[in-house]
């Protein structure tokens, strides 16, 4: 039996005769739900920044659950979950990661994540874990940052977007692969289908309005295809 989370039921894995009849709630997860939400959120934002291309470790994102608990325990500290990475082909980009609180993010805390934040003249972007809304005088405060900063509410990282079976695969093109694309279909930016910047997958990616993606189709459903979209 294959691996799979169903309802709270984890990695049941290949059970031996013994095991087989063992009742299905003996698996069901007992531990905390706060912690398991920063589990599924922190492995998922680990997953997106390495599939920006930026370096992390594979030990990080196969921690298991009763791996992690054990190291930030049933109810975590959000301080504790934070994290920077760094760019494997540009060592002068960092990003930090940050987790908020249940609460509703006042400029207060803005303030307090800014205090705390230390060799900020390193960082070139941030990305903001929230649980509830974001005051408009927060939203304020974030834009006086010196870098982009990125909000996420933890409900949108529980899963990896782009790891559902009928999710099209999206690869981000280079300047030149752009530019050869244009000059290829003798083309300008404006015509190529768009991708509005606000998009799931957009927002993964973390792109920009100007930058294109490949999007190939593929499976038993649909034949293989090629399309790409411009970030608008």
């Amino acid at each position: 039996m294959e691996a799979m989370e169903v309802n709270g039921i984890e990695g049941l894995g290949e059970l031996n005769r013994d095991e087989q009849g063992r009742c299905l709630s003996s698996y069901v997860d007992e531990g905390s739900r706060v912690s398991h939400r920063y589990y599924l959120s922190r492995r998922t934002v680990m997953e997106m920044l390495r599939d920006r291309g930026y370096s992390v470790p594979s030990s990080e994102i196969d921690l298991s659950l009763p791996e992690f608990r054990a190291i930030h325990s049933q109810n975590p500290d959000t301080d504790r979950l934070r994290f920077s990475a760094t760019h494997q082909n540009d060592p002068s980009k960092r990003v930090l990661v940050v987790f908020c609180g249940p609460s509703i993010v006042k400029v207060n805390v803005i303030r307090g994540i800014a205090t705390q934040i230390v060799n900020r003249e390193g960082l070139t972007g941030m990305i903001l874990i929230v649980q509830d809304q974001v005051t408009s005088q927060a939203l304020k405060a974030v834009k006086l940052f010196q870098f982009k900063v990125e909000i996420f509410q933890i409900t949108d990282l529980l899963v990896n977007i782009t790891k559902h079976v009928l999710k099209p695969k999206h690869r981000v093109l280079t300047n030149r692969e752009k530019q050869n694309l244009l000059k290829k279909y003798n083309i300008e930016e404006k015509q190529l289908p768009r991708i509005l910047q606000q998009d799931a997958i957009a927002r993964y990616y973390g792109l920009e309005r100007g930058q294109v993606v490949k999007v190939t189709y593929g499976g038993e459903i649909t034949q293989l295809h090629v399309t790409y979209r411009c970030v608008w």
